[in-house]
């Protein structure tokens, strides 16, 4: 496998490069002489040993140079042949040429197109030892912060199932010879990767992928088509149909294709600001479920909400906030969800007693809330607001019988959040994060406020992926930390 070019082998320089002093260690001590010899050859031919796991899943070794090297699909503990195909000033990013001495975490990845699609980096790697890489991961970025929160006392939120992803947003490229191309990119490259397979999708969703693709092949004009996405929810499948301009005769196909697999269809036309329009409705509204104090809830989405990949992480990560919160302390105890979006942690809360304030940027999003609350019958009060302005969020903290907030930000985080919360009385926050470095700079914030760490988690949402979610419950102390984890200084 390898991504850019690569190098062409160096030429033997014909010499050990031993100085006269290490000439003279070789003839008193030839078996060790020996043996640095041989390494440094090896060195010099492109073997390395890899010692370690860089955040994003690539491996890490050292070149004959002393150089950092980072190595896609190694492992730690692998002795492996590697071609550069990226030199930078301080360190370089190659590709196994040759794997010598294999790891025991090394498996073979289930996917035919691991080698050239970049939507999953992980596959080679265990799902156990995913797993410890990615708390590992957490646990290092914490301890940048000043913050330790040993490998042992994360809780590790995963489930066994290997086709998990429930929306997906495949590109769409006609080439030259006019062949039609669908798939995901390649890894670090806008070059598309054509499949008509995917291991990590719902079943219900890859089993449309060869067809998917066949229709795409039968347009009269595929170049309109910028990528398309399919959602999969209660007993429902949709597709969205990203067309730069619309064209009748292939409407007319979308329309027979979709009729035909029985799936929801809508378009999103036009070049700039594209309008979304349904074609074939959904047979009933669309749904997801979450897990509540009173059995399950099915809260309505549409295409386009934010809506976490996997929904069995996803309860685990709502059953996992249940647990941690518990019962309010007090009859409908204020709570705020901030960044509230559907309601996915929201609606719960409510349910378990917590009178709920909901936060919510995205003036759709607040609707999708509010009917929500009236379609699982609980109280929540949903309004819009910029939760990353700082006078806003200020205000918003105001209330001291505020007795938890929960936040579940996009990938940049909370900062201007977690400054007021750092200011502000209020007891408990629990932040569920879906970039573990904006979590941990946050919580820094909210530690350096008084905060203590009482219990952190990884949610392995993204299975043979280097990324993942986590959740933090930071309290106000009023007992001891919790044992393995403590902010230090």
């Amino acid at each position: 496998m390898g991504l850019g070019k690569r190098r062409p082998p160096r030429r033997a320089s014909g010499g050990s490069g031993l100085s006269g002093q290490q000439a003279r260690e070789r003839q008193a001590a030839p078996s060790q002489a020996a043996k640095g010899m041989v390494h440094q050859e090896l060195a010099q031919e492109g073997l390395v040993d890899v010692h370690g796991l860089a955040h994003d899943g690539r491996g890490i070794a050292r070149g004959a140079d002393g150089k950092t090297v980072f190595i896609d699909a190694a492992l730690p503990g692998e002795r492996v042949e590697v071609a550069v195909h990226l030199t930078r000033k301080r360190f370089d990013e190659a590709h196994v040429r040759q794997l010598i001495d294999p790891s025991p975490d090394r498996v073979t990845p289930p996917c035919p197109y691991n080698d050239r699609c970049g939507g999953c980096d992980l596959q080679h790697l265990s799902r156990s030892g995913q797993r410890r890489h990615k708390a590992a991961v957490l646990s290092d970025l914490l301890a940048r912060q000043g913050i330790q929160a040993e490998i042992d006392s994360i809780e590790v939120l995963a489930t066994d199932t290997e086709g998990y992803r429930r929306r997906a947003r495949l590109g769409v490229r006609v080439d030259a010879e006019g062949v039609v191309h669908m798939g995901f990119r390649a890894r670090r490259s806008h070059r598309l990767v054509s499949v008509t397979s995917c291991t990590v999708l719902v079943p219900e969703l890859a089993a449309l992928l060869p067809a998917l693709h066949q229709q795409l092949s039968a347009l009269a004009s595929p170049r309109l088509v910028g990528h398309v996405e399919l959602l999969a929810s209660d007993d429902q499948v949709t597709l969205v149909v990203r067309q730069l301009r619309e064209h009748a005769q292939d409407l007319d196909l979308w329309q027979q294709w979709a009729q035909h697999h029985g799936v929801a269809l809508a378009l999103l036309s036009g070049r700039q600001s594209p309008s979304f329009a349904w074609v074939i409705e959904p047979r009933a509204a669309l749904t997801v479920q979450v897990p509540s104090a009173h059995g399950s809830m099915a809260l309505g989405i549409a295409p386009g909400d934010f809506l976490q990949a996997n929904d069995e992480v996803n309860r685990l990560m709502v059953a996992t906030a249940l647990a941690w919160l518990g019962a309010p302390g007090t009859p409908d105890e204020p709570l705020l969800d901030l960044f509230a979006g559907i309601g996915n942690f929201s609606l719960p809360l409510a349910a378990a007693g917590y009178q709920v304030a909901a936060w919510e940027g995205a003036a759709q999003m607040v609707e999708r809330l509010r009917d929500n609350a009236q379609r699982v019958g609980v109280d929540v009060a949903a309004d819009q607001a910029n939760l990353h302005d700082q006078t806003q969020v200020e205000r918003l903290l105001q209330d001291p019988s505020i007795g938890v907030v929960v936040l579940d930000p996009p990938r940049d985080g909370a900062e201007a959040l977690c400054r007021a919360l750092a200011k502000s009385t209020v007891p408990r926050v629990l932040y569920i994060a879906c970039d573990p470095s904006t979590l941990s700079r946050d919580t820094a914030h909210l530690l350096q406020g008084g905060y203590r760490l009482r219990r952190v988690a990884m949610a392995d949402m993204f299975v043979h992926t280097s990324h993942l979610e986590s959740m933090v419950l930071l309290e106000r102390p009023t007992s001891s930390p919790r044992q393995g984890v403590r902010r230090d200084g």
